[in-house]
């Protein structure tokens, strides 16, 4: 099983720029995050399998703790 994140560590992750011209992978990222339309704010775990995709859209997205 996966590690769970500590009591009530979570991320904000917003989608600042279009997914539109990268790669499906890129794509598939971003709405696996849950994130659906441009400046949409979603609240993930803060978990290392939530860093990892966040790692690979980082030029996509913007991040507060």
């Amino acid at each position: 099983m996966a590690k769970r994140a500590s009591k009530g560590k979570m991320l904000r992750i917003t989608l600042v720029r279009s997914p539109i011209g990268y790669n499906k992978k890129q794509k598939g990222t971003v709405r696996a995050l849950g994130l659906r339309r441009l400046n949409q704010t979603v609240e993930q775990p803060d978990a290392p399998e939530i860093r990892g995709m966040i790692t690979k859209i980082q030029h996509l997205v913007q991040v507060e703790e």
